[in-house]
């Protein structure tokens, strides 16, 4: 739902893109999409790494994952209808399941937002 594309994967690494359109649940009535659909992008593209690390190691179905915690988001711009958010995730520690991870989203060269997350992966 929020994301596009996996562009690349490499190492603890993944970049993951996304079109803003005009069907998208976070949007807003001003055309741009609202903070928590910006941290929503940089949640799911941290889950698009997990699946494509899961379908790498033989899984059959995805892993599901929870957001534990969202630390230090900043967000300089919201994103427009039309606007590509290229994001980078970089992934951290794991204990028990849990990751923490580091996303930083653009539109262009421009850092528009970035965060850190405890997410909970959930092998089924």
């Amino acid at each position: 739902m929020m994301v596009d594309e996996v562009l690349s994967v490499k190492g603890d690494e993944c970049t993951c893109q996304l079109t803003i359109r005009q069907d998208n649940f976070f949007l807003e009535q001003d055309g741009m999409i609202a903070e928590p659909g910006v941290i929503e992008h940089i949640a799911q593209s941290a889950s698009a790494y997990a699946g494509v690390r899961a379908v790498e190691a033989g899984a059959t179905t995805p892993p599901v994952g929870y957001i534990g915690e969202v630390k230090n988001f900043r967000i300089t711009q919201r994103p427009h209808i039309g606007d590509v958010l290229t994001t980078t995730i970089t992934m951290g520690p794991e204990v028990q399941g849990v990751t923490i991870i580091t996303g930083v989203a653009r539109i262009g060269d421009e850092i528009i937002a970035e965060t850190q997350m405890k997410i909970f992966v959930r092998e089924d």
